[in-house]
């Protein structure tokens, strides 16, 4: 297989780039780039996207064949039997799969701030103080197992093929990538249709502006437009503090992260 047609070349490549681009053209530029919690978001980049990454998709693969026998038994049809997408041209594929998997995403990343049982496992994410391109990878392992079974069974369903599930997967990681990264970037009239830095930001303000949040946009921000969650003030650049009241009582540690929505819920 080429390598380009690797998840982990993109990921790789991506992060570089952006590793040398906000030392280059920093939007803070008093910002350090060896920072508290490097080591740990570095642990969470690599323990999401490869071995949490994989044990979903093998969750995924068997969990829609066990589905398909049980159906097939019953007499009824099957989900890849839907397959109602394969026979269409790549791109249409990955326009299509790209915008429901998205709305989904947005819907989704909306319930982890609503519902007080998913907002305890989303508080590590928003528990960055200090936003650069490694810190989209901060988050728990049963958030992302929350966002891709969502996610990712419909479209499997749909029938797209692993070569648009890889081009929308890069996508979203890309634009999650650039829209947390440290990065001086103007995108002009792209701003109100794609998620970036100067948007995002004010997804991770201190301060709500919604009754549970605003931002809530992975790639596009046409949604939270279209629901009435969208923020982005006109006389302020950034916001003044990064995170979520009653962080003093967060722990710090990786196994207390791991741990503590559980412990909250037990309660």
């Amino acid at each position: 297989m080429p390598i380009y047609l690797e998840y982990y070349f993109w990921l790789v490549s991506v992060s570089l780039v952006l590793l040398v681009l906000e030392r280059v053209r920093p939007w803070r530029p008093q910002q350090e780039a060896v920072r508290e919690d490097l080591v740990q978001d570095l642990f969470w980049m690599v323990f999401n996207q490869h071995y949490v990454g994989w044990m979903l998709a093998l969750i995924f693969v068997n969990l829609v064949s066990f589905l398909d026998g049980a159906l097939a038994n019953l007499g009824l049809p099957t989900l890849r039997g839907m397959d109602l997408i394969s026979s269409w041209p790549l791109w249409a594929q990955v326009g299509v799969a790209f915008v429901i998997k998205d709305f989904i995403e947005w819907y989704t990343h909306r319930l982890l701030h609503t519902v007080p049982w998913m907002w305890h496992f989303h508080k590590l994410h928003h528990s960055i103080e200090k936003l650069d391109w490694l810190g989209a990878f901060r988050s728990h392992w049963f958030e992302l197992f929350i966002h891709r079974t969502f996610s990712f069974i419909p479209i499997i369903v749909l029938g797209a093929s692993n070569t648009t599930i890889l081009i929308i997967t890069v996508i979203t990681m890309v634009v999650q990538q650039v829209s947390h990264s440290n990065l001086k970037l103007h995108i002009g009239p792209l701003r109100h249709l794609v998620n970036s830095p100067r948007y995002h930001a004010w997804h991770h303000d201190l301060k709500m502006h919604g009754k549970h949040g605003q931002n809530f946009a992975i790639s596009l921000t046409i949604w939270d437009r279209m629901f009435g969650n969208s923020y982005w003030p006109e006389d302020k650049e950034q916001p003044e503090k990064l995170g979520f009241h009653g962080m003093s009582k967060y722990p710090k540690s990786l196994i207390g992260r791991l741990l503590y929505p559980f412990v909250k819920l037990s309660k």
